[in-house]
């Protein structure tokens, strides 16, 4: 969610609950609802660290996975750049075909593949120039020492880079189970009635309102870092960006002309076949 929408909602969300605290505090009776203040704030207690613990053990679950799909982003960019270099060791045709699909295969993750994580529709898709590179080395036929290293090299590379890539895409759909949102939502909802059997028109407005309020911005900040977390690419502060792939394509242009090689990349810019 944007950041923007998120500091919106939340301002809204805490508008609603402190003005709902003061509506009630009209009518409750001196000392709020509860007789005995010290036993309704224990049970209070258990509701918030109850919620908190089981908040936290989530979040530190969804960042955990949202470092594991920037982790592999970074590696299946760095293994890219590096079978670029094994490919050169390769026989004949296969060595220029691979070059170019390699480049074809950058493009893609940051084109067409990174615009369907943005966008939720990558599923269980995959990389079409994957499927080429794997057809174009099996037709290779090492026969030298140095070419059968490296197919076995490129070989290694290709699963250390499909790992990456699984690493990467896992998060795109989201992560977090329903029911544990409707828990997060079901236990929210208990914890702001809750709270409301705490109006005591002795109390000053201002500090029912800040008792109202600040839970409910802390609460609403918490729920949004998990909409964070549970959808780590797109649009937005903090997103995931294929930087690290922009960064290897770069590189791969480079190296061409470094090494001569003459390569036109069987694709556009996007990645997509020509």
């Amino acid at each position: 969610m944007n950041i923007v929408w998120a500091l919106v909602v939340t301002v809204l969300a805490t508008a609603v609950t402190v003005t709902a605290m003061l509506f009630v505090r009209r009518r409750a009776p001196q000392g709020s609802y509860f007789s005995d203040g010290d036993r309704a704030s224990g049970v209070f207690g258990v509701l918030a660290t109850g919620f908190s613990v089981l908040l936290g053990f989530i979040i530190f679950l969804s960042f955990t996975s949202y470092d594991q799909s920037r982790a592999g982003a970074e590696s299946e960019a760095t293994i890219v750049a590096q079978q670029l270099q094994t490919a050169q060791f390769l026989p004949g045709n296969a060595r220029t075909e691979l070059s170019g699909e390699l480049t074809c295969y950058a493009r893609s993750v940051v084109g067409v593949e990174w615009n369907a994580l943005n966008t939720g529709t990558l599923g269980n898709s995959i990389n079409p120039w994957g499927v080429e590179m794997f057809r174009t080395i099996s037709t290779a036929d090492p026969r030298t020492a140095v070419e059968q290293s490296a197919y076995d090299r490129w070989m290694d590379q290709t699963a250390d880079r499909e790992q990456a890539r699984i690493d990467r895409v896992h998060g795109a759909e989201g992560i977090i189970p329903t029911p544990l949102w409707l828990v997060l939502s079901v236990i929210s909802a208990v914890i702001f009635v809750y709270l409301l059997f705490f109006a005591d028109p002795a109390e000053r407005a201002l500090t029912q309102a800040v008792l109202m309020g600040s839970v409910t911005v802390v609460i609403s900040l918490m729920l949004f870092l998990l909409v964070f977390f549970d959808h780590p690419h797109g649009a937005g502060v903090g997103r995931l960006q294929p930087t690290a792939m922009e960064r290897t394509i770069g590189l791969i242009d480079t190296q061409v002309k470094l090494i001569g090689l003459d390569v036109t990349p069987p694709c556009d810019n996007d990645g997509n076949r020509r």
